[in-house]
């Protein structure tokens, strides 16, 4: 586990402040992946990890297929992504709806990189252990398949549940798909300072959001809240096996960088402790 607190990403929001919390609380060995949004478009998830890099950051920008107007578009992202100096990038589907261009999901896309000579020496590509709204689990796995090839890892979307989570790592190793997890996990993050954070993603998309994940609501209003660590400790059996092949976790912030900072640090401490 603590190897694992050790091999963190922080997943952040592209918003004014947001380079101003990571320098001030997040050391330079921290990976830092930035998400886009539908609503505000890729710009400013580009200029916020161009930014980060040139302060020294191992920065992973998300650059969903739906926001991609066409190959030409690929082109010009990549270009400016690795003039920043950025070797790895996330490709979710995403869910602008609908999308800019020809990209309804991540292969096309996966597939258009590497007919630009696979410019990224590390691509990630998104795993589901609780259901997704849309699309059904086998399709997800199936998809997980199909993609392999032009990947280097999987990171799991929000999980709550240890035992979910085991037997989709499982599932995943059944399907003979052998790429590395990330393990998406919340950090220690309060209600409603993820309502508000909500709020601010815009109109449209926080409705989205919100109706997306209202299951995420109810576990931290739950008696006691939601903490990460109860998670951790109750899944790590499972995280922890050589055979799930866990590369880390990818802690999702919602820009709750300082309090995610120490979280980590705190748990490292009381790990070198015991």
């Amino acid at each position: 586990m603590r190897e694992l607190l050790k091999n963190v990403r922080y997943e952040v929001l592209p918003a004014k402040s947001t380079q101003d919390k990571v320098l001030a609380h997040v050391p330079r060995d921290v990976v830092v992946t930035v998400t886009a949004s539908p609503v505000k478009g890729l710009e400013p998830t580009l200029d916020l990890a161009t930014l980060l890099a040139v302060e020294g950051y191992g920065v992973v920008p998300h650059v969903p297929a739906r926001l991609l107007r066409d190959g030409a578009h690929v082109a010009e992202v990549v270009a400016r992504l690795r003039e920043a100096g950025v070797d790895d990038v996330f490709v979710p589907a995403g869910d602008a709806d609908p999308p800019a261009g020809p990209y309804e999901g991540a292969l096309p896309v996966l597939r258009r990189l590497g007919e630009l000579g696979s410019p990224f020496s590390r691509v990630g590509i998104t795993g589901y252990p609780e259901s997704h709204p849309l699309i059904d689990d086998d399709t997800t796995i199936q998809a997980m398949w199909d993609k392999r090839a032009h990947a280097t890892y999987i990171v799991s979307n929000l999980c709550f549940d240890p035992r979910v989570l085991g037997e989709w790592v499982t599932r995943v190793r059944r399907r003979d798909v052998t790429l590395p997890v990330h393990v998406g996990v919340a950090g220690p993050v309060e209600r409603t300072k993820l309502l508000a954070m909500a709020a601010k993603i815009g109109v449209g998309e926080s409705t989205r959001f919100l109706a997306r994940h209202a299951s995420w609501f109810v576990r931290f209003a739950a008696p006691g809240g939601y903490a990460p660590e109860r998670l951790l400790r109750r899944g790590a059996p499972v995280l922890t096996a050589p055979s799930a092949a866990v590369a880390g976790l990818h802690l999702f912030t919602f820009n709750q960088i300082a309090e995610t900072e120490r979280w980590r640090r705190g748990m490292l401490e009381r790990l070198d402790g015991c």
